[in-house]
């Protein structure tokens, strides 16, 4: 099922129920794909278990709805290529990981578990969002899930490797935050000289490797 939603007079909200699951965010990405070869849609952003429609206003919204319904409910999973997977190399703990010590207290257990238990998966890229660049991770343990700060920081250095929740992702650029950081990469994940310039794309997989452990 699909919700929608007018968001202004040029945008729809589309909205799958949650939560939010790779089969799900598959077939979210498909539809998203689709709806951006629909006749008078500008752009569409994915997000995620949603994606909002960005039309000009010579677009009929309620037939773009029904269209897009039709979509939704026609969709067939498709046998794929396997996805790209990324290795991103992390200097764990020390000054590049401040919070590593405090999830492990969290947990019950020790800095080494929780860098080992943040290596072993591999996650998929569920969305890029809230810097160009910064990607939504699913698969993170649930032995790792973790509270976000009670208090942000005001700074979180660019390549931060943090826990939010139920997710984990990584800091492109200098910024607030408020996830736990376990360490740092020094892989950039945006670069304007290059074609696209994000290094993740939604669907990609991503695996950390511990360059570095700082106890």
């Amino acid at each position: 099922m699909l919700t929608i939603h007018h968001t202004s007079e040029h945008s729809l909200l589309c909205l799958a129920v949650p939560p939010a699951e790779l089969s799900k965010q598959q077939q979210i990405w498909a539809v998203a794909e689709q709806a951006r070869a629909q006749e008078n849609v500008v752009e569409v952003v994915v997000g995620m278990n949603n994606f909002t429609i960005f039309h000009n206003l010579l677009a009929n919204s309620n037939t773009l709805i029904s269209t897009i319904q039709q979509l939704w409910q026609n969709y067939q999973a498709q046998v794929s290529q396997a996805p790209r997977l990324i290795e991103i190399p992390v200097h764990y703990g020390g000054e590049f990981g401040e919070d590593l010590f405090e999830v492990a207290k969290f947990h019950n257990t020790t800095a080494e578990e929780i860098i080992r238990r943040h290596t072993e998966p591999t996650y998929t890229v569920f969305m890029i969002g809230f810097q160009p660049g910064f990607p939504y991770l699913n698969g993170l343990p649930e032995n790792l899930h973790t509270p976000r700060r009670d208090v942000p920081r005001t700074k979180v250095p660019a390549g931060s490797v943090g826990i939010g929740g139920s997710q984990t992702g990584i800091y492109p650029f200098t910024s607030p935050g408020g996830w736990q950081l376990l360490g740092r990469t020094e892989l950039p994940l945006f670069n304007i000289q290059h074609n696209p310039p994000t290094l993740l794309s939604a669907g990609d997989n991503v695996r950390f490797v511990a360059e570095s452990i700082t106890l």
